[in-house]
């Protein structure tokens, strides 16, 4: 997990983020799944084994995460996205590629599912997670002070929110500095990238609906 500055909604906010922000995917996945929902928003903010220090239910949670991360990591399609990329920006591109999935699923939600709005799901995460706040890491708690207020999970449809993420994460690190690079290649691969989320996206809501076991 890390921590820095993050600039967002043309401000400076001081805000932990890590280094893997879909959060809009480990929370759909983690609906479908029946997983905590706390628990998969939570996952990169704790390190090392959860046992014990949270309940059974958020500590699934966490694990489910932290599968769903290692499949998506050496999926195929993933590889084959990440060759898309420059040699420069290629080595930032699994940053990157977590946050153009969260935007796909976001600008899409409406085909991905029908019957709930993305407003709605957005609202009830909230309602479930916040309640719990007091009881997670300071950083987690952070990061919930401009998830839900910024709508950052509704605002990751528009591909400036997009850009200025990506932007934002590479002026506070200098070795993520490809990352305020990488946008126009993602603009110049942006029909192949929304092919791919199609065929990586739908993979991963089928071993959800298996449940958080079958990950």
């Amino acid at each position: 997990m890390r921590h820095d500055l993050q600039e967002i909604s043309g401000f400076t906010a001081v805000l932990p983020y890590t280094l893997a922000m879909n959060f809009l995917a480990h929370l759909h996945l983690a609906s479908l799944a029946d997983s905590s929902l706390l628990g998969n928003l939570m996952a990169d903010f704790v390190r090392g084994n959860p046992d014990g220090l949270y309940s059974a239910e958020v500590v699934a949670g966490i694990r489910m995460h932290r599968r769903i991360d290692t499949i998506t990591d050496s999926h195929p399609v993933v590889k084959s996205a990440k060759t898309l990329f420059s040699a420069d920006c290629r080595r930032v591109a699994p940053i990157a590629l977590d946050v153009v999935w969260d935007h796909f699923l976001a600008r899409h939600w409406s085909r991905v599912e029908p019957d709930v709005p993305l407003r709605r799901f957005v609202l009830r995460a909230e309602a479930l997670i916040t309640p719990a706040l007091p009881q997670t890491p300071e950083a987690f708690r952070s990061l919930n002070n401009y998830l839900w207020r910024e709508r950052w999970l509704e605002r990751y449809a528009q591909r400036p929110f997009l850009a200025q993420v990506l932007t934002g994460m590479a002026s506070r690190r200098p070795r993520l500095a490809a990352l305020g690079e990488i946008y126009p290649e993602i603009e110049q691969h942006y029909p192949a990238l929304e092919g791919f989320f199609w065929q990586l996206y739908p993979d991963m809501m089928q071993l959800a609906k298996l449940g958080a076991d079958s990950l």
